[in-house]
């Protein structure tokens, strides 16, 4: 229950009503603000403005911030939409999230929520001289405040939806996601080899889904209270099936189903992956938007090229050696973890592109270039899983290619690897 609490909180900013909420909090604590003005001997010496004034600014503010708002709102689902028409559904969650759209609805809202408090304040006379000058104050500001962030907003806007903003969105989520996989490989526990694999009692859930998050912490304090040693099966991004466990236990025979469901419990499952602590999404999104273009519907082979260079940079960052204090030490000896697979990630980025660009020369000699690029990285794994792609790209090209000379161009690329 923790682990789900903590998830759904980190998880906040990726709700559309999360920040106007705060906003409107905050703007109805600044109108009953001001009235701490009228407290005190400074009150009497500040310049005294009529509540006619004030009220003229607040009905400016309040008249138009709702239909603002309104066309905010239509605005970005129209953003939304496109996104996920031109990119793939799964990358909607990146541009729900985008910053500058939130804090221009949130201060829209804001902003309407605070003129009508105030102007139902000044009418039951709340406000005495220094109220009226620090409210005031306070309503040209936020008025400056309005007009700046809809001038950013329409800058934004205007490329919220556009298939080039999505793939960055995207590609800036994976990469966040693999340096902080980079950093904690294991996420604290115990790498998993061939010499600690446990072959105990298999911990399960009765949920089905995808595993978004798990609370490694939590998993070790169990296994010192009980006296284990839990072997992590399901990493995030896995999804959970009748038969599929969690965890595997050193302890032979049926678990209790107290520390059983404690187990469960550390698991975030949900029916859908997210970017944050599954690397392999992020490069899963990227394909599919590649694969999308490669469609014949719509025909675009310059996407695919380039996020075939974003690949390129994304395993380049994570093949980047360690610093001496980057490297993390293992906090949680009782657990368990397996690494994250190479040859999964490269077949997450690449097979999609390689099998519906098979029949493009240009699409091939791409790939063919990033197999060489990411063959000359410094990393275990790299070379092999870039031969191994490389052949089957050919292979796949072979079967499609019409001319012998395209297919030619390619081998003389894919030569450079051997």
């Amino acid at each position: 229950m923790k682990a789900r609490f903590i998830r759904y909180m980190l998880q906040l900013h990726q709700r559309l009503w999360a920040r106007p909420l705060l906003y409107c909090i905050v703007a109805v604590f600044a109108s009953l603000l001001a009235r701490a003005a009228d407290y005190g001997a400074l009150g009497a010496l500040l310049p005294e403005i009529t509540p006619d004034t004030i009220e003229t600014l607040l009905t400016i503010i309040s008249s138009s911030m709702l239909a603002v708002a309104t066309f905010a709102v239509g605005s970005m689902i129209a953003s939304y939409a496109s996104a996920s028409a031109s990119a793939t559904p799964r990358a909607f969650t990146l541009v729900l999230a985008d910053d500058v759209s939130q804090t221009a609805l949130s201060s829209f809202i804001g902003a309407f929520i605070f003129s009508i408090v105030s102007i139902v304040a000044l009418k039951t006379g709340l406000y005495d001289r220094g109220g009226h000058f620090v409210l005031f104050i306070l309503t040209l500001a936020i008025f400056a405040w309005v007009v700046l962030t809809f001038v950013r907003w329409v800058d934004n806007i205007a490329r919220l939806g556009r298939l080039g903003t999505t793939i960055d969105k995207a590609e800036a989520a994976a990469l966040a996601s693999l340096k902080a996989r980079r950093l904690m490989p294991f996420l604290g526990g115990v790498a998993k080899t061939s010499a600690n694999t446990l072959q105990g009692t298999a911990a399960f859930s009765a949920r089905i889904g995808y595993v978004q998050y798990i609370d490694i912490k939590a998993l070790q304090h169990l296994a010192e209270e009980h006296d284990l040693r839990i072997m992590v099966d399901a990493m995030p991004g896995a999804f959970l099936a009748p038969g599929r466990p969690l965890a595997i236990l050193d302890r032979p025979g049926d678990i209790d189903e107290k520390v059983a469901a404690k187990i469960a419990d550390t698991f975030v499952i949900d029916g859908n992956r997210n970017f944050h602590d599954d690397p392999r999404f992020g490069l899963i999104v990227l394909s599919e938007i590649a694969a999308r273009a490669l469609s014949p519907a719509v025909n675009d082979h310059g996407t695919a090229i380039v996020i075939t260079g974003r690949f390129v940079r994304l395993f380049a960052a994570w093949a980047e050696p360690m610093k001496k204090d980057e490297v993390t030490e293992e906090k949680y000896d009782r657990v368990i973890v397996p690494p994250l697979s190479l040859a999964e990630m490269f077949g997450d980025a690449f097979t999609a592109i390689a099998r519906d660009g098979a029949g493009i020369v240009e699409v091939g000699i791409r790939l063919q270039k990033a197999f060489v690029s990411l063959s000359t990285l410094d990393c275990p794994g790299f070379h092999e899983q870039a031969r191994r792609h490389s052949a089957l790209a050919l292979d796949r090209a072979k079967d499609r290619l019409s001319l012998e000379d395209d297919f030619a161009r390619l081998q003389k690329i894919a030569r450079l690897l051997t």
